[in-house]
């Protein structure tokens, strides 16, 4: 008689952009899934592309994940193109965008999962509620440097984007006094400021400027001039990418593609709030776009940590079968949430609370 869902071979991908930690995750859910629970694991390559292109799958092993730990990136490959319910192909040379969410299912049930572990951010994890509503066992696993989604404390990925942001600013420090120059700093973030609230609090800036709160460039070059006044002769102005000034709009790079590609890319609102600055101070400045710096490289204990808890969590939700959930970091404590509760939207910064109070009350600027 044949054993009814009885777990024994579950997938893991990795969607979205990369950040430091995926490795520890794929580390984790393999060697909790092989020793706690004796499941195969297969890897799926280049997020969702996996379940949609021939060929795109490997097992995972003890072996073959030993020493990925301390590795930023992903050993899977990952993509931010690979939406199947708008799948970008190309018909008779034109780009299109199609719905092949029926063969991605089709595809995990050829490959024998009885589940599958989706590392990503907020778009990744919509793709997997979606899927998880036409019938795919699937549980999350919250991954951005964004630090942007709903119902957990933090995500993996993102202490060491501040980190990594916070030593570039130890740095400019140096070369801003030498010169008496402004350094303004742009960070990642997209449409949420956290690395950007962080990376100023943790590296002294002088300014910050969010998403949150739309800022007044007059206030911002006050603030300067009262620092040159009193004899600081350099300052600090870190820039989320999605920073924008009152009544304007956020600075795009690029729009998606018409058919199946990926987000709008913001930046280019460090330089226009420098050359600002520049105009409004008549003191030198200088722009550093920190970029995909933050994105990559080893994560630091924390993520690895993180990172490690989540992939157990992972694997424990699948053996309870409690599919169609995420694991997320409530205080000190490992749980899980809906992913119909994470698909609601974004976690923004609160502005007259927690952090931004904090650095309002040691002179921090926000432009308001």
């Amino acid at each position: 008689m044949k054993t009814v869902n009885l777990i024994k071979r579950i997938g893991v991908l990795t969607g979205g952009g990369d950040c430091p930690g995926l490795n520890a995750v794929i580390r984790a859910v393999v060697k909790s899934a092989t020793i706690k629970h004796n499941y195969e694991v297969i890897g799926i390559e280049d997020g969702f592309d996996g379940l949609v292109l021939p060929d795109k799958t490997r097992n995972l092993t003890l072996w073959n994940v030993r020493g990925i730990l301390p590795i930023g990136g992903t050993i899977l490959g990952t993509s931010n193109r690979a939406n199947p319910f708008e799948y970008k192909v190309t018909i008779n040379g034109k780009p299109e965008a199609r719905d092949v969410s029926k063969d991605v299912i089709k595809n995990v049930q050829s490959l024998g999962l009885d589940a599958l572990v989706v590392i990503g951010g907020d778009g990744s994890l919509n793709i997997a509620h979606e899927l998880f509503k036409m019938g795919c066992p699937i549980v999350g696993v919250p991954k951005t440097i964004d630090n942007d989604i709903l119902a957990t404390d933090v995500t993996f990925g993102f202490n060491t984007a501040v980190e990594t942001a916070t030593e570039a600013l130890d740095r400019l420090h140096t070369t801003a006094e030498s010169h008496h120059r402004v350094m303004v700093v742009e960070v990642m973030g997209r449409y949420v400021g956290w690395i950007a609230l962080e990376t100023g609090i943790g590296g002294g800036a002088d300014v910050i400027l969010i998403p949150e709160i739309p800022f007044d460039i007059g206030k911002v070059c006050q603030k300067i001039i009262n620092r040159k006044k009193s004899g600081n002769k350099a300052s600090i102005v870190v820039v989320s990418e999605g920073a924008k000034p009152i009544g304007g709009e956020v600075s795009i790079l690029c729009a998606p593609p018409e058919a199946g590609g990926s987000a709008e890319r913001l930046g280019g609102i460090g330089n226009k709030v420098g050359a600002e600055i520049g105009k409004c101070t008549e003191m030198e400045v200088r722009v550093t776009v920190l970029g995909h710096l933050q994105r990559g490289g080893s994560p630091c204990a924390f993520d690895r940590i993180l990172s490690t808890r989540f992939g157990v969590a992972a694997v424990d939700l699948i053996a309870n079968k409690r599919f169609g959930e995420m694991v997320c970091l409530k205080g000190q404590r490992i749980e899980s949430v809906s992913l119909n509760d994470v698909a609601k939207g974004q976690k923004r910064v609160p502005t007259e609370e927690g952090l931004v109070k904090t650095a309002e009350s040691i002179g921090i600027s926000f432009g308001r």
